[in-house]
């Protein structure tokens, strides 16, 4: 077995393992975060990181009402101009936290009176000491380069601090839920290994999401490109109605993010259009009309509230790059030209 498949099916228990070990913690940093007051947020990531970043842009505009912007690190490194955060709620997250150029965020959003956060997997890191509070994933050591328990536990992460901070019962009492959710799907997951040759010699796929899955739409496409070796792009479902979708021919295949929520009707409606266009639609959601809809299923916890669903619904995309990798004969845990921790400037 791939250290990659090991660590897909690792996710529920450190899902586990991190709301237990970091409740206290969080609280610690929302008291900060109440005390400091913040009128925006400030997320700065990289690659995978970055998607998780986009899950809590969601969360916190949402719950919190926290307008939330996602961070342009070049603009501290290459081009030496650090924008105003000094009032700022400023959260770095990374795997390693190694990044150098998201610890400069992190370092100029500090000096300037910001109060800073840090989400990583290892809490001797820079980006750790960089910032006045961290968040540990507690995932242990991800082997395989294409992030999976690591990316899961940071949307957890976010998931938490949203929920404590907005002392919400209902939010936290379905975060503690999530292990379930997710091994839930793992199970229902385990059949696309009996279907994933059809995909063999795809050159293209799109994933498309909306609301709390537009991250998880990047994070598909994200692990299709590392694992696959094919061109792979994340939409938002309104975007790609405003031109890419041209490119749809009979057989394109096209990922859908469609749990039961806000999103899904317009993602129903798209669905239609991907029909009258003779794609190729894997669903993936909760509600039987949507997975109908598709040529392959890919079905998520019936009881599965919308705000948590990217923490669930990646995993069907996960396992997809996976089995896709493995029939195309690709290797699993150390894709061809990438390194597990990539610094950046």
């Amino acid at each position: 077995m791939s250290f990659l498949e090991q660590e897909i099916a690792e996710q529920p228990d450190v899902l586990n393992r991190l709301l237990r070990a970091e409740v206290s913690t969080v609280q610690h940093i929302v008291k900060a975060i109440r005390e400091f007051n913040p009128t925006f947020v400030c997320i700065a990531a990289r690659g995978t990181s970055d998607n998780a970043a986009r899950y809590g842009q969601y969360l916190l505009g949402v719950h919190a009402g926290l307008s939330t912007a996602l961070a342009t690190p070049s603009i501290h490194t290459l081009y030496e101009s650090a924008p105003n955060l000094s009032r700022a709620l400023v959260i770095g997250i990374s795997q390693s936290g190694q990044a150098a150029d998201v610890c400069r965020v992190l370092d100029d959003a500090r000096k300037q009176g910001a109060l800073t956060v840090s989400i990583t997997n290892y809490p001797d890191s820079p980006m750790a000491k960089a910032a006045h509070h961290h968040i540990s994933l507690h995932a242990g050591e991800e082997k395989s380069v294409a992030a999976t328990k690591t990316y899961t536990a940071q949307l957890t992460a976010v998931a938490m601090l949203v929920a404590h901070l907005t002392d919400n019962g209902e939010l936290i009492d379905g975060l503690g839920r999530i292990s379930a959710f997710v091994s839930e799907t793992l199970k229902a997951s385990e059949q696309i290994s009996s279907w994933v040759e059809r995909y063999r010699y795809i050159s293209q796929f799109v994933a498309i999401g909306r609301g709390y899955n537009y991250c998880t739409a990047f994070e598909i496409s994200l692990k299709v490109q590392e694992l696959c070796y094919i061109t792979a792009n994340g939409y938002s479902e309104a975007d790609f109605l405003h031109g890419p979708i041209a490119m749809i021919q009979p057989g394109f295949p096209v990922m859908v993010l469609a749990p039961r929520g806000k999103t899904l009707s317009p993602i129903q409606s798209f669905l239609e259009r991907l029909q009258g266009r003779q794609a190729e639609s894997l669903v993936i959601s909760n509600d039987q009309a949507a997975l109908q809809m598709g040529r392959k299923a890919m079905p998520l916890p019936d009881d599965m509230p919308e705000w948590l669903t990217p923490i669930a619904a990646v995993v069907p995309g996960q396992i997809f790059a996976m089995q896709l990798a493995a029939a195309k004969g690709n290797p699993l845990d150390k894709p061809l030209g990438l390194t597990k921790v990539t610094v950046t400037l």
